[in-house]
């Protein structure tokens, strides 16, 4: 008898539960810290950027596209199949990730690095707009999710523009 496939066996949540809340404990970490040192002399969301941006985008890049069965198993998306869309959600945190370590590793300065804070806010916000907006036409996202990601998101973009603002 030959072993079922990865794909058709049933996927546990648990694995990306446990990354959606690292996400939610380094992205509120680096929000908090960034409101706090974006607003020094000098200005920095250098600490901030890593950890709500590059390790929040990071994680978030290994919850959809290396865990991807897991996540859609967790949100009730589950097709017992790869999703190619979900990994692509996956790279595009990774982009924002490496975007905002790149900015820290490289000394882009604070311009860059508040541009990361804004790419990612901006997403969240416009899924938010996307699922709220689709609400009746599909699986969706529980209330309290949406409104989680849409609070996140508006956050990242005030610590963005605080950031341009400052540099």
């Amino acid at each position: 008898m030959t072993p079922e496939p990865a794909e058709a066996q049933p996927a546990s949540p648990k694995p990306a539960a446990i990354l959606m809340y690292l996400t939610y404990a380094v992205g509120a970490a680096g929000v908090f810290i960034g409101f706090i040192t974006v607003g020094k002399s000098p200005a920095s969301l250098t600490l901030a950027a890593v950890l709500a941006v590059g390790l929040g985008g990071g994680l978030s890049f290994l919850r959809h596209s290396i865990f991807h069965r897991s996540d859609a198993v967790r949100m009730g998306w589950d097709s017992g199949q790869r999703n190619n869309f979900q990994i692509e959600v996956g790279l595009a945190n990774l982009a924002w990730a490496l975007l905002a370590l790149g900015a820290v590793v490289f000394d882009w300065g604070l311009k860059v690095e508040a541009s990361s804070f804004l790419v990612f806010g901006c997403y969240l916000v416009a899924v938010s707009v996307m699922l709220v907006s689709s609400r009746g036409q599909g699986p969706s996202r529980p209330w309290p999710a949406t409104i989680g990601m849409v609070a996140f998101g508006i956050m990242l973009c005030i610590v963005g523009v605080l950031g341009l603002q400052a540099a």
